[in-house]
């Protein structure tokens, strides 16, 4: 039981303490669920995001309930969604029913624009971070780059760009490429 209010309360605090969607809570993610925690490595939590990505719903609910069965069986599941949702809910309620009385306040629109900023650095640390476990070869390195440059030129949508890099790798180890270098 213990453990159970344990992924609650994680999730609830991940839930609460991150702004700007599923891509923007993945630093808190790695810090609290890989760092801190250690319930999951970094290669379990790129999965786990990835797999999410290529679900229904929202990536970082996803990603919760992932880590929360893997911890805890589907109870583990359900508590770490609630905890992740449960935050959201309350938030969003409360800031809807006032938000059109400040949404013209500059000093609002300030710290909105700072709060944007900060998201984006956090998320390109944590996607350097991980990026130096996942791109571990030249192939890897290929398909990144590919997937980069369809991704900000075309209309391809993610999920199918996910599909596209996850057939390309078992495509390359269906036929048999030999180790590849590391880079």
């Amino acid at each position: 039981m213990k453990e159970l209010l344990e992924l609650f309360c994680t999730f609830a605090q991940i839930g609460a303490l991150t702004f700007g969607g599923g891509l923007a809570m993945l630093p808190m993610l790695k810090h609290e669920l890989v760092d801190k925690k250690e319930w999951v490595t970094e290669e379990e939590l790129l999965d786990y995001y990835a797999i999410g990505q290529c679900t229904p719903g929202i990536i970082a609910v996803n990603t919760a309930t992932f880590v929360g069965y893997k911890r805890k069986g589907v109870w583990g599941g359900v508590l770490a969604t609630l905890g992740m949702v449960f935050p959201s809910l309350v938030i969003i309620s409360l800031v809807a029913s006032v938000l059109s009385n400040f949404m013209e306040n500059t000093y609002v629109g300030h710290a909105l624009a700072g709060i944007r900023a900060v998201v984006c650095a956090l998320m390109l640390g944590t996607v350097l971070t991980l990026a130096k476990k996942s791109l571990v070869d030249r192939i890897c390195y290929l398909i990144f780059f590919g997937v980069l440059i369809l991704a900000l030129f075309s209309p391809i949508p993610v999920v199918l760009l996910v599909l596209l890099a996850a057939a390309a790798g078992i495509g390359i180890k269906i036929f048999g490429r030999k180790k590849d270098k590391p880079v």
